[in-house]
Formats: C-alpha cells, sequence, structure tokens
C-alpha cells in the first residue's frame, strides 16, 4: 500500500514538500539561538557562580538582603553577614549572581 502511495507522488513534490518546510526549521534554528541556548548559557554561568562563593564575597540574595559571606559551611549553604555581628544561614542557590555584580561595583565606587 506504502509503494502504491509513493509511486502516485507527482515528480518534484518532495522538494517541494521541503520547500515549504524551511521556513519551519529557519523557526526552529533562531528559536533555539535566540532563546535556548543563551538560557542554558545564562544558567552555567550562574551555577559556577555559586559554586565558586568563597568567605568575603559581597552578595545579595534572591529575596534582596545584602551581605557579606562569613563562612562556607558545606556544599549547599553559606553563613551571610548583613550587619555587624548578624549572621544568617542562607542555602547557595538562594544567591543572586546579578545582584551580586552590582552590589561589588556599588562597594568599589563607595571606597574609592
Amino acid at each position: 500500500m506504502l509503494t502504491d502511495i509513493l509511486l502516485q507522488a507527482k515528480p518534484g513534490t518532495f522538494t517541494q514538500q521541503l520547500i515549504g518546510f524551511l521556513p519551519l526549521i529557519g523557526i526552529i534554528i533562531v528559536f533555539y539561538f535566540f532563546m535556548i541556548r543563551p538560557q542554558q548559557k545564562k544558567a552555567k554561568e550562574q551555577k559556577n557562580f555559586r559554586d565558586s562563593i568563597k568567605k568575603g564575597d559581597v552578595v545579595v540574595t534572591i529575596g534582596g538582603l545584602h551581605g557579606r559571606v562569613a563562612s562556607v559551611e558545606n556544599d549547599d549553604t553559606v553563613m551571610v553577614e548583613v550587619d555587624k555581628g548578624i549572621k544568617l544561614k542562607f542555602e547557595r542557590s538562594s544567591i543572586s549572581m546579578e545582584a551580586s555584580k552590582k552590589a561589588q561595583a556599588n562597594a568599589a565606587k563607595a571606597q574609592g
């Protein structure tokens, strides 16, 4: 039955169908390069940043709490000093990379 259908197809039909799918394939490629790939790159940078947090880093949590890393407890948690003598324990995943870059830039401006 399949061979009957294929034999009845007009010459050039496959290429016409392929040309019809080119815009869809183009949209998928553009979607990948403008949406999926940058998001994966950002997630990888965020993970590397969280893995490299060390004592003394100025950080901002996702909730907006500013502080300095007092100690790294284990693989999942860090102690953040938010004020003189006030230390809070946070998960590494709750520290924002973008906000901590802004906090470091603001700290550099305040010092110099």
